[in-house]
């Protein structure tokens, strides 16, 4: 995955001008898929064996230098990889604003210290309770899994798939916050930041009422219940630093951080379907300015977040749905947003659309099966 990436990389800059940008999309979601199985990877890995050499650290009481480095080489990588692919997910999509460096350097410190909390509150507890320390692992993460998949998500094609990805995603939210899904995720941040606070909290304190006094004199113990809590305050800090002054959306407290362009759905046009939507430019550019301060995006948004703007016609005069070109009937039903956009259809259909794009002088459209009516529904036409 990694050499595809940098040869569809290297054709994106010798290619000819009208085939750039072929090759970068290409180059885009190569790199997407490989942040995401990256990420996993990182929490499947790393972060175990984070939490079982802080729990060695505190049982013998001694730090030794390569025990600290592999420790903190474990940590830095969770918290990076979480910015990281937030960051490669934003640049891979054209309806969103891309993730300035500061923004990613402050969600950098914001999961550092916020995961580096959490695993040193497992570290302490597990350091004298393994057996409840495995039963509230599991536990957590039942919870977590949960509540993920009561959230419906559509990462994948078929019904086990999802529930096996959102079981892995789960692990994630043991150790941080991960949004899974599109749409209003400030409440459920606050949910889990709580239960997160919560259980730190609880574990810390049972350790520190237990520990074993002759290996840890009680100086030491409070310096480290100091430390998570330290640590969790400045995670949260930088959440804030982030969601407020450098989200890409704009500042979470601005007078239209919150608000909608649509309250209604707008009026179809005479003469046209109702579900019929005119194609958007083939090169879709991001939104700026002004149209940034209104535009609604995946933090607390009440418009679908692909829905393309409407633009009033010049005249009432009624026309038809333009029916040139390719057309990619898909054996699903109509979701809320499309999905190959959002990466929820699988790689082969994602590599069809951008081969036709490539062909085709016009842009391929796109037809759900819609339930309950006879007819296929015209749905957003691809923007690659």
């Amino acid at each position: 995955r990694y050499l595809r990436t940098l040869y569809l990389g290297l054709q994106s800059r010798w290619q000819a001008e009208h085939r750039r940008r072929h090759f970068y999309w290409r180059m885009m979601f190569e790199s997407a898929d490989i942040s995401m199985l990256r990420l996993l990877e990182t929490f499947l890995k790393s972060a175990p064996q984070l939490v079982l050499q802080l729990s060695i650290m505190v049982q013998q009481n001694t730090i030794e230098p390569l025990q600290g480095l592999s420790a903190s080489a474990s940590l830095v990588s969770l918290a990076w990889m979480i910015a990281s692919y937030q960051k490669v997910l934003r640049d891979s999509r054209e309806d969103k604003m891309p993730m300035s460096y500061k923004g990613a350097v402050v969600q950098i410190l914001w999961h550092l210290f916020t995961i580096a909390a959490r695993a040193i509150a497992f570290a302490l507890f597990a350091s004298v309770f393994q057996l409840y320390f495995g039963i509230f692992i599991v536990t957590h993460w039942c919870i977590m899994t949960f509540w993920i998949i009561q959230g419906e998500t559509d990462f994948c094609m078929s019904k086990w798939e999802e529930i096996i990805y959102n079981m892995v995603v789960g692990i994630i939210y043991i150790f941080c916050w991960f949004n899974v899904k599109e749409g209003r995720s400030r409440y459920r941040m606050c949910i889990y930041y709580v239960i997160t606070l919560s259980e730190n909290a609880a574990l810390t304190i049972l350790w520190f009422l237990y520990y074993d006094r002759k290996t840890t004199s009680d100086f030491d113990a409070l310096i480290l219940v100091c430390v998570v809590s330290s640590s969790f305050a400045l995670g949260i800090f930088f959440m804030f630093i982030y969601y407020c002054l450098l989200h890409p959306n704009g500042p979470m407290f601005s007078p239209l951080s919150g608000g909608c362009i649509f309250r209604q759905r707008p009026a179809p046009v005479p003469g046209s379907p109702t579900d019929a939507v005119t194609s958007p430019p083939r090169s879709l550019p991001r939104t700026t300015g002004g149209e940034r301060d209104g535009a609604p995006g995946e933090r607390d948004s009440c418009v679908p977040v692909f829905q393309v703007r409407p633009c009033a016609p010049p005249a009432p005069a009624a026309r038809a749905p333009r029916t040139e070109g390719p057309v990619i009937r898909i054996d699903l039903p109509r979701k809320k947003y499309p999905a190959w956009d959002a990466h929820f259809i699988d790689r082969r259909l994602r590599k069809t659309i951008l081969a036709l794009e490539y062909a085709s002088p016009t842009t391929p459209r796109l037809q759900y099966r819609t339930p309950g009516a006879p007819q296929e529904v015209l749905e957003y036409e691809t923007t690659v």
